[in-house]
């Protein structure tokens, strides 16, 4: 255990509401949950995205798409630049480097991994600590939970699915799973894209209480859906937008059925091998994490304090099922993004398209999330901070790993540590490097304000 992740002490700002009380645990916990959409920034206009906010039109959804990805044509067919794979310009790494310490410094987490690839080249790097009572350095090539971006992987092989004609996006989850409220009205296409109207587990009380008394427990899929639907609906289908783990979960649930393998098979065979993702894992019941390892920490839990984070490393990910679970490195998450942006090596040009140009005005599209013309999510598990995006104009990707999910800056509802420092803005650590990063790189991709 360590008394803070942060490198230097700082002066105590405030006491953060105390994580411990059953109103908090639900706060805490969904507002971990639902990282991934607070931090995507719509294309068009609303700051953040709420289960208010209205569900587009098709012609305003194309307008909002065209005005994010400028040219999704052109980024289908973009080719490698033949300096990809070499370092970055000396300049270039300097800057990058400046920028990344300096908002490392503002975080709340011990480490951080960063990867930069664009046409010119690869820079990467490692900062703080992967284990600080341990004193283990973070190094490039560790391996974290990454998360929401397991959202990504699993709309992807939907859309493969999809293409090969083994279901359609117009089909029901009805047809797959029952006991779902207006699951007979429900596409495929409404749980990726977060329109469905059904709520994420993280909402129900009962499950976060159990939850948070062992999260070393081992949950079915099965057990976290019937959670969701039991405070479900929460609008009628297609009618408006709440970001929803429950979603993902049922679509890794159709995935298995129209396979008939289990879905850890399927991402292997369909997604870590052509792509060649040699570190990137599923831990399916499995709460271990390969060699070498960054140890999360977290505010998330019933013994977590502003003063001493809880080591979450070994809490179970079985949970987060097809909503959360891969575990990767920073080579293999920059591998697929440029893959999820480009659809090379994953899908086809017609169904890339469709992708590129699913995007509501508030910025969340098939599985995927966009701003400022960079595609793809961020994601929060209690220890661990993700960002993973690739800019459809420059051809450029950005990875982000931390060890910590724990916000920092002017929060007045996310939990903070003793000396966090109120006066910066408040973000996660992942998505303040992501932010840091892409301002450098020239187009900074812009997340709404998070409180």
């Amino acid at each position: 255990m360590m008394s803070s992740p942060r490198r230097a002490p700082r002066s105590p700002r405030r006491a953060p509401r105390s994580p411990h009380t059953p109103r908090d645990l639900r706060r805490i916990l969904a507002l971990a949950a639902v990282a991934g959409a607070l931090v995507l920034a719509g294309c068009s206009g609303p700051s953040g995205a709420s289960s208010g906010t209205p569900s587009p039109s098709a012609s305003a959804a194309s307008t909002a798409a065209a005005a994010c990805v400028a040219d999704p044509a052109k980024t289908i067919a973009a080719k490698p630049g033949a300096k990809t794979m070499s370092a970055l310009s000396a300049q270039t790494v300097a800057s990058l480097d400046a920028a990344a310490a300096k908002a490392f410094a503002l975080g709340a987490s011990p480490g951080a991994i960063v990867g930069v690839r664009t046409p010119e080249g690869t820079w990467t790097k490692a900062y703080g600590s992967a284990d600080p009572a341990a004193g283990t350095p973070m190094q490039v090539g560790m391996h974290t939970r990454i998360a929401s971006l397991t959202k990504m992987y699993t709309a992807t092989i939907v859309l493969q699915l999809a293409h090969e004609g083994a279901l359609k996006l117009t089909d029901t989850i009805a047809k797959y799973v029952d006991g779902i409220p207006n699951g007979d009205r429900i596409t495929l296409t409404q749980l990726a894209d977060m329109t469905s109207g059904v709520a994420s587990y993280t909402m129900n009380e009962k499950l976060l209480q159990k939850y948070f008394a062992d999260p070393t427990a081992v949950y079915t899929p099965e057990e976290v859906i019937e959670a969701g639907a039991a405070v479900s609906p929460l609008f009628p289908p297609g009618e408006s937008f709440a970001y929803s783990n429950t979603n993902t979960v049922l679509l890794g649930k159709v995935i298995e059925k129209v396979t008939g393998k289990d879905i850890g098979a399927v991402m292997q065979q369909r997604i870590f091998d052509p792509l060649h993702l040699t570190n990137t894992s599923w831990p399916g019941t499995s709460a271990a994490l390969p060699e070498p390892y960054a140890h999360g920490y977290t505010l998330n839990g019933n013994t977590a304090t502003p003063d001493a984070p809880a080591d979450s490393t070994d809490w179970n990910p079985s949970w987060s099922f097809t909503a959360g679970e891969i575990i990767s490195d920073i080579d293999d998450l920059l591998t697929m993004g440029r893959a999820l942006g480009t659809g090379q090596g994953l899908v086809d040009a017609k169904t890339q398209n469709l992708r590129l140009t699913s995007f509501s005005p508030i910025g969340y599209g098939f599985g995927l999330s966009c701003s400022q013309g960079w595609v793809g999510h961020t994601g929060d598990l209690s220890g661990y901070n993700t960002s993973l995006f690739y800019d459809t104009a420059t051809d450029t990707t950005v990875a982000v790993q931390t060890n910590s999910d724990i916000a920092s800056g002017g929060c007045t509802t996310s939990p903070t540590l003793t000396d966090d420092p109120g006066d910066a803005i408040c973000q996660t650590p992942a998505v303040r490097l992501l932010v840091a990063l892409t301002t450098e790189l020239g187009t900074a991709y812009a997340p709404p304000p998070r409180s």
